[in-house]
């Protein structure tokens, strides 16, 4: 059935009685609709009911023939479809302005009520809803194109057209476009904040100790090739005498959205500007740096290695790391440690080994050693009796704790004793006599 607004009257089939309605801004002009799901702005179903003749039907052919509107083929093959007409929200009445706002009144509409409901400073629980409806609101009335269709057709005609709700852009990124340049709010600024000075990348070296220069410290001087900023251009990138101007590319907003329409609707990604790499601005490269605003060169410094590093160990020289982008302050410069085995001493954390290789006749009788340590050479008393596998402890001959260097680890020294393999004839014979008085002796103390 076909139904036809004339001002405050409403036809409902060819032959029957027009019946006077109020004015109601909730009724489509020209509808198809069974008269059971009619639905007005309000919501409620049902309502205008008798207002229809319960005769009327969506295949009355009387009807069709009067408006010349021919119900649309999908719906005679799917019978039991139900079409609910609805009113949408009205785009005008969201920002708060007339339908023949200018442009301006509308953009000035529009900053009011996103300052008001921004969920940075709204915390109401519906302010973010009202913050993405009135972008929406925007975003359409703000489009010669998009108002135009909005004002004759309703957001249903949007739609229809590929620019329903489906295909607003981000709230926020729309909110940042505007308020760009104005200071943002709490700290937002799209564009902008894109355009902060950034810090420079950090920069790694290696650096191979010997052992000795672990355990006392050092004082070195390294070469490293870093990133510096540009004398040519002062580090803005820009030849110099030319001045930056908004890329064609991203509109001046550092980053691009690409949409893909499929069935289940419309995905948009986001992505940064290959062109003008985020920051919204193009300009002529400089010379020197091609654009970066920065160059690589060599520069020694000075590097003092505290005592107590061990391989691994990474030490931290700030501000010596790659110059920031659009003046920021440079990274660090990270040292990274290898330290050198020693063929002798041996290191286990603030400790360092040593093997002491004793004959069994000092082990017997006890002997004084020259044992070397990071120190020199360093005399070591072996007690008498010293059994094979002992471990005496030199205090103090240790590594230096990383940090506080007045106190320091051991040198822990095993007692190797060494017995011969071949003896002379006076040796055996010796050997032979002390053995024999020590079975003696034993032989005594069982009695």
């Amino acid at each position: 059935m076909a139904l036809l607004q004339f001002g405050g009257t409403l036809a409902p089939k060819l032959g029957e009685k027009p019946q006077v309605l109020p004015r109601s801004p909730a009724l489509t002009r020209v509808i198809y609709a069974d008269p059971r799901f009619l639905v007005s702005k309000s919501g409620s179903r049902g309502r205008l009911k008798h207002l229809v003749s319960p005769t009327a039907s969506l295949q009355s052919r009387t009807s069709s023939r009067l408006f010349n509107h021919a119900p649309s083929p999908r719906f005679r093959h799917r019978r039991s479809s139900r079409f609910i007409v609805r009113a949408d929200a009205d785009f005008y009445s969201t920002l708060g302005v007339s339908r023949n706002a200018s442009k301006s009144e509308i953009k000035s509409a529009y900053r009011k009520l996103a300052r008001s409901y921004h969920p940075d400073v709204n915390k109401d629980p519906g302010a973010e809803q009202k913050f993405k409806d009135i972008s929406n609101a925007y975003e359409v009335l703000s489009d010669d194109e998009k108002r135009s269709i909005y004002d004759k057709y309703g957001e249903a005609g949007l739609k229809g057209a590929g620019m329903g709700t489906g295909d607003y852009s981000n709230p926020f990124d729309l909110f940042e476009s505007l308020f760009e340049g104005f200071g943002g709010m709490g700290g937002m600024g799209g564009r902008a904040a894109r355009n902060r000075p950034m810090q420079g990348d950090d920069e790694a070296y290696n650096l191979v100790l010997n052992f000795k220069e672990a355990v006392f410290g050092v004082e070195k001087e390294i070469e490293i090739t870093r990133l510096e900023g540009c004398n040519t251009c002062d580090g803005t990138g820009a030849k110099p005498g030319t001045k930056p101007t908004t890329c064609k590319t991203c509109g001046g907003q550092g980053q691009v959205v690409s949409s893909t329409r499929t069935p289940l609707g419309i995905f948009q990604q986001v992505s940064t500007c290959n062109t003008c790499g985020g920051t919204g601005e193009f300009s002529t490269p400089c010379n020197t740096c091609g654009g970066d605003g920065r160059v690589r060169k060599t520069k020694r410094i000075s590097l003092k290695v505290p005592a107590g590093v061990d391989s691994g160990s990474r030490l931290r020289v700030r501000s010596e790391g790659n110059a920031g982008r659009r003046g920021g302050p440079p990274g660090d410069l990270y040292v990274f440690i290898d330290v050198l085995s020693d063929p002798v001493l041996k290191r286990d954390g603030t400790n360092i080994l040593y093997t002491c290789k004793v004959s069994y006749i000092d082990a017997i009788l006890g002997t004084t050693v020259k044992v070397p340590t990071v120190d020199g050479m360093v005399d070591l008393k072996i007690p008498s009796g010293t059994q094979p596998g002992t471990t005496l402890v030199m205090s103090k001959k240790g590594v230096p704790l990383l940090g506080k260097s007045n106190a320091r680890g051991d040198q822990l020294v095993r007692v190797q004793v060494e017995i011969p393999k071949r003896l002379s004839s006076d040796e055996r014979k010796l050997i032979e006599e002390l053995a024999n008085l020590n079975k003696a002796q034993t032989a005594n103390s069982r009695r």
